[in-house]
C-alpha cells in the first residue's frame, strides 16, 4: 500500500513539474524576446501539440492537482485586481476611456455579423476574450466547457493565445502615427503639449491611509485571510443576486481598496500572485485536449474571421466616423481602441518602444511618452483589467 502511495505521489509530482515547465519554457521566451513572442502563445501551443501527439495526457492538469486549485484562484484574483483600480487616474483620463468602453460596445454590436459565420457559441465566447484577457477567458471557456461547446471552448483560448501577436503590430502602426503628430508639433512650438498637468497639494504631505499606518500586521496569512473573506462574500452575493460573484468580487476590490483598508494588489502584497495565476490559467487547458488534427482548418479559418471583423468594426467606427473626436485624434482613437487586444505589460511596451523608435531626443521621447503611455496604459486598463470581467460575467448567461 506504501508503494502506491508514493507512486502516486511521484506521478503527482511529475506531472506538476511538466505543467510548471511548460509554464517557465513561455516566460522564458517571453522575455528573451521582450515580450515579441507571447509567453502564453507558447505554453498553449506546447500544450496543445502536446494533446495531439499523445506525449501528454489529456488530464494533466487534473493528475497535477491544478484543477482544484483553478476553481477557486479566479475570485481571488479579480479581487486583487479590483483593490488595484486607480480610481482617480480613470477619472482624469476619462475621454480615454470612454474611447476604450465604446469601444468594446462596438465590437460587442458588431460581432453579430459572426453568428451566421462561425457559430451563436462560438461568437458568444469570443466577445469577452477579444474585450479582455486571462479572466475572461477563464470564466468563457469554463462556461462553454460545462455546456459541452468543446470546439466554443477552444476558439476562445486560441483567441487569447494569439490575440497580442494580431493586436500589437496595429497598436504600434498608430500609435507611431500619433507619436509622429505629436513631434511634429513639438518641434514647431517647442512645447509639449501632452505634458501632465503637476498636482498642487499645498505643500503637504498625501495622508496616509489606514494600511500604510498599520502595514506591519498584513503579513501574508493576514492579506489572504482578508481576500477570502472577500471572496466569500461575493460568491454569496452572486448567488443571491444572480449577477456573476466574479462581477461582484470586481466590485468589492474597488471599493475596500478605495478606502485604503487593504494593500493595492493584495495578492502581490501577500507573495501569492504566482501560484493563483497558476491556477487561472491551468483552467484553460482543457480546452484544448480534445482538439483534433482535423477541427485545426475550422478553428484557423473562426479565428481569421473574427479578426477581420474586429478591426473592421474598430476602423469604421474610430477612424472613419467621429467617435475619434473623444479623443480628438484618429491614430490616438485606433491607438486606444486596439489595447482590448493586449493588456498590461503589452500595453506599456509597446508605448516605450514608440517613445524609443520616434524621439531623437530625451525630450522628445518624454513627449512621446506622455501623448501615448497613458491612453494606451488607462485603455488597457479600462477594458482588460476592469469592464471585460463584467462583459464575460453577463454574457456567460446566454451560452
Amino acid at each position: 500500500m506504501k508503494g502506491v502511495l508514493f507512486c502516486l505521489q511521484v506521478c503527482f509530482f511529475i506531472y506538476l513539474f511538466i505543467c510548471l515547465l511548460i509554464f517557465g519554457i513561455g516566460d522564458v521566451l517571453g522575455v528573451a524576446t521582450k515580450a515579441k513572442v507571447s509567453a502564453l502563445f507558447v505554453s498553449l501551443m506546447l500544450f496543445l501539440v502536446g494533446f495531439m501527439t499523445g506525449v501528454l495526457p489529456p488530464d494533466i492538469i487534473k493528475l497535477a492537482g491544478l484543477t482544484d486549485i483553478g476553481k477557486w484562484s479566479l475570485i481571488f484574483v479579480v479581487f486583487s485586481m479590483g483593490t488595484s483600480l486607480n480610481i482617480k487616474q480613470l477619472i482624469a483620463e476619462w475621454r480615454t476611456v470612454a474611447v476604450a468602453v465604446l469601444s468594446m460596445i462596438v465590437l460587442i454590436a458588431g460581432s453579430v455579423v459572426l453568428i451566421p459565420v462561425i457559430g451563436y457559441q462560438e461568437t458568444i465566447v469570443s466577445i469577452p476574450i477579444i474585450n479582455g484577457g486571462i479572466i475572461a477567458t477563464q470564466i468563457m471557456t469554463s462556461a462553454a466547457m460545462d455546456k459541452g461547446f468543446a470546439m466554443a471552448a477552444a476558439l476562445g483560448t486560441v483567441l487569447y493565445a494569439v490575440q497580442k501577436f494580431v493586436g500589437t503590430p496595429v497598436a504600434s502602426y498608430f500609435g507611431l502615427r500619433a507619436a509622429k503628430e505629436a513631434l511634429a508639433e513639438f518641434r514647431r512650438t517647442g512645447v509639449n503639449p501632452y505634458a501632465p498637468k503637476e498636482e498642487v497639494h499645498g505643500g503637504a504631505a498625501p495622508k496616509e491611509t489606514f494600511f500604510e499606518k498599520h502595514k506591519k500586521f498584513y503579513g501574508p496569512f493576514a492579506s489572504l485571510t482578508i481576500a477570502a473573506f472577500f471572496s466569500w462574500l461575493a460568491f454569496v452575493i452572486g448567488k443571491y443576486t444572480g449577477l456573476s460573484a466574479t462581477i461582484w468580487s470586481l466590485i468589492l476590490g474597488a471599493v475596500i481598496g478605495s478606502t485604503g483598508l487593504v494593500p493595492l494588489k493584495i495578492l502581490d502584497h501577500a507573495k501569492s500572485s504566482g501560484i493563483f495565476n497558476v491556477g487561472v490559467f491551468a483552467v484553460i487547458i482543457p480546452s484544448l485536449e480534445k482538439i483534433k488534427v482535423s477541427d485545426l482548418l475550422v478553428l484557423s479559418f473562426n479565428t481569421i474571421m473574427v479578426f477581420i471583423v474586429v478591426f473592421a468594426v474598430l476602423f469604421l467606427f474610430f477612424y472613419i466616423l467621429p467617435l475619434w473626436k473623444i479623443l480628438g485624434n484618429r491614430n490616438l482613437a485606433m491607438g486606444v481602441a486596439v489595447m482590448q487586444l493586449l493588456g498590461f505589460p503589452a500595453t506599456y511596451l509597446v508605448a516605450n518602444e514608440i517613445a524609443i523608435a520616434t524621439g531623437e531626443t530625451e525630450e522628445e521621447r518624454q513627449v512621446v511618452n506622455d501623448a501615448i503611455m497613458p491612453k494606451y496604459l488607462v485603455g488597457g486598463f479600462a477594458t482588460v483589467t476592469t469592464f471585460s470581467v463584467i462583459t464575460a460575467g453577463i454574457l456567460e448567461k446566454f451560452l
